[in-house]
């Protein structure tokens, strides 16, 4: 696990640009503080490198030569069957390896196979290769897009890196870019590959790139998740392979030369991990978090869990003045906004954690896979209205719009009447169109949530609605939210967070499962035959128990404890410029006085002032030892915008 900075000439000047990129490198310190390096490679590269040592401690030291120096590697993440294919190379290429870690392994998979390697690869990875003899830089991020990589086109040169801030530093200020604000507030992130800024973008989940002097970028998807749902002949096979295909990746999940713990909270999906990691490690670390708010802490049921497991956890307990006090350094963290306030208890027991091991598992991927989201069983209720003929559907679209607002059944009638594709965008739907068009001082109407998930509908039109949903958020809340705060939030604590879910080979299974065993039709379960394959592995009461995930009682101290800080945050937010904080305020006011919840709207615009005061007019200190204001003070190259 590490932080990667690399450049990459069109002009044979590469040397000149190393003391940039070095000391734009001092950025990613916390994603690797046990070792720095930085090369040129020949006037055409620089690759710059913070290690966060986890497997091969004493070697693999990077960036990393291979075949007497041909190539160069920079990489981020790991390769759970690095030995399994080490052992292969060796056997059937005569592969020679200097190191026991597996990013040599990337390399000399690369080298023996091409870019075929990639699909060889079992792991979460961003990885840049500098191949001196062809004059070519080859790089891609994992499946699921658990490792992120940013770049930025200039007309010196291609800049990657494992965090936008370090390419900030280097382009200087940058233009917010208007589309990806409003897919924010729409979303409460900013959707893959753009980001809030413009000129720099995000290399895709399951994307390549190939970079040349004289071709420059070329972006490829190499990867593309396909769910093929099949009738069941015996459901008990089903539910064994899943159970097994699991323990395995939480298995080689495990493997690490430095302690490993889990996160555990109160629901299924972390207790699963706990309950299969605890076969390989029985003294296995837990952390969990919570709230001294009732319904919203989840530590009496994990210590029950743990208590029932035979495993330590270690809470930890916070208050609103930790969520204000923390916010601006997690914002600073986090590059773009995610509006998700789970990132505050994920920061705070992440930071525990860290105080004892170095890895951590979790039970992120879950609920994409196996159908977990409430939302889900969406289509299954609406049913009745959607397989009636165009005509009646039409009819009674008509009858819902003069139906008065709040009355019972007009909601129903209008989902009902209303495609997939055009009434799911994913988990979190914060401001509706009319609403941006009051909050926004410059509303583009043509940018639309559809411009996101469109082409994702077109990608799966022979899916059934709830696997179309699924799908959706594969691509689009898993890689924008749960991802995202789960990389940056970790790496804030120079902590390793590994998602055995999130295995190519949990998802071959997942992807084959049919509708009525995700979601039974006459019951209220999600992820059913997750449940059924983990009975006997998870507690009892913990295996139907519904989903909370960390939750965080925001609507009640922005009624209270926060109010304050609030109210001062949008009166003084330089995000003015861009947004109308005035009709934010008026939404505190609403939520303060009972009048409605608004408390998750009025909670994405406090996380972009806190952004613009941090990232923009930088009114905001973050707290980070080296002033994130110093960082973007100095340009040094033009980016192309």
């Amino acid at each position: 696990m590490c932080g990667i900075l690399a450049f990459f000439s069109t002009r044979g000047d590469a040397g000149a640009h190393r003391d940039a990129v070095a000391g734009a490198l001092e950025c990613l310190h916390h994603r690797g503080p046990d070792e720095t390096g930085v090369q040129v490679v020949d006037d055409d590269a620089v690759f710059a490198h913070k290690r966060l040592s986890i497997i091969d401690v004493e070697s693999s030291h990077e960036p990393l030569p291979y075949a007497d120096g041909r190539y160069l590697l920079t990489f981020n993440g790991e390769i759970y069957n690095y030995l399994e294919l080490r052992e292969e190379l060796i056997r059937d290429c005569g592969a020679i390896f200097k190191t026991q870690g597996d990013a040599e392994v990337v390399v000399a998979g690369y080298h023996h196979w091409g870019e075929r390697v990639l699909t060889r690869l079992r792991g979460m990875f961003a990885f840049v290769i500098w191949d001196r003899l062809a004059g070519k830089a080859f790089g891609a991020r994992d499946y699921f897009g658990i490792k992120p990589m940013y770049y930025m086109d200039t007309p010196d040169g291609v800049y990657l890196a494992s965090e936008k801030k370090a390419l900030l530093e280097l382009a200087g200020p940058l233009p917010v870019d208007a589309a990806s604000l409003s897919h924010y507030l729409t979303l409460q992130y900013v959707p893959e590959p753009r980001t809030l800024h413009e000129g720099i973008q995000r290399l895709g989940s399951g994307e390549l790139f190939r970079f040349t002097a004289a071709g420059g970028v070329e972006v490829e998807r190499w990867y593309r998740p396909v769910f093929r749902p099949a009738p069941v002949d015996e459901e008990q096979k089903v539910y064994d392979r899943i159970r097994e295909t699991l323990r395995d990746s939480v298995r080689v999940h495990m493997r690490a030369d430095v302690p490993v713990g889990a996160f555990l909270s109160s629901g299924i999906d972390s207790t699963a991990i706990v309950a299969l990691a605890r076969e390989f490690n029985p003294n296995i670390l837990t952390f969990t978090v919570g709230f001294d708010v009732d319904g919203y802490s989840e530590i009496g049921v994990a210590q029950d869990s743990a208590h029932h497991l035979g495993v330590t956890t270690i809470p930890t307990v916070i208050g609103p003045q930790d969520m204000m006090d923390a916010l601006p350094k997690i914002v600073w963290h986090l590059d773009d906004p995610v509006a998700d306030p789970s990132l505050v208890p994920l920061y705070f027991v992440a930071k525990k954690a860290a105080e004892h091991v170095t890895v951590v598992l979790s039970g992120e991927g879950s609920d994409e896979f196996f159908g977990g989201y409430t939302i889900y069983r969406e289509p299954l209720s609406l049913n009745s209205v959607q397989r009636l003929p165009d005509p009646m559907q039409r009819g009674l679209r008509a009858v819902s719009r003069v139906i008065p607002q709040g009355v019972k059944g007009k909601s129903f009638l209008e989902r009902g009447t209303t495609r997939i594709e055009d009434r799911y965008y994913g988990n979190a739907r914060m401001f509706a169109e009319a609403e941006k068009r009051e909050l926004m001082r410059r509303n583009d109407g043509s940018v639309r949530y559809t411009d996101v998930t469109a082409p994702i509908y077109a990608e799966c039109t022979d899916l059934d609605d709830v696997t179309k949903m699924q799908y959706v958020d594969l691509h689009t809340w898993l890689r924008g939210d749960i991802l995202v705060k789960a990389d940056r939030i970790s790496m804030a604590h120079s902590l390793e967070v590994r998602v055995p879910f999130l295995d190519k080979e949990v998802f071959e299974v997942a992807s084959t499962l049919p509708v009525e065993l995700k979601l039974p039709p006459r019951s209220t379960a999600t992820k059913y035959a997750l449940r059924r394959a983990l009975d006997g592995v998870v507690p009892p009461p913990i295996v139907n128990r519904r989903k909370l995930g960390f939750p965080t009682p925001t609507r009640v101290w922005l009624r209270g404890e926060m109010y304050e800080w609030a109210r001062h945050l949008l009166a003084t937010s330089g995000a003015g410029e861009l947004l109308d904080l005035g009709y934010a305020q008026n939404l505190l006011e609403e939520h303060r006085r009972g009048e409605a919840d608004h408390s998750r709207k009025v909670w994405t615009v406090l996380v972009f002032c806190v952004w613009h005061g941090v990232f923009v007019d930088r009114s905001i200190d973050p707290g980070i030892e080296r002033n994130p204001s110093a960082l973007l003070a100095k340009p040094a190259l033009r980016a192309t915008v």
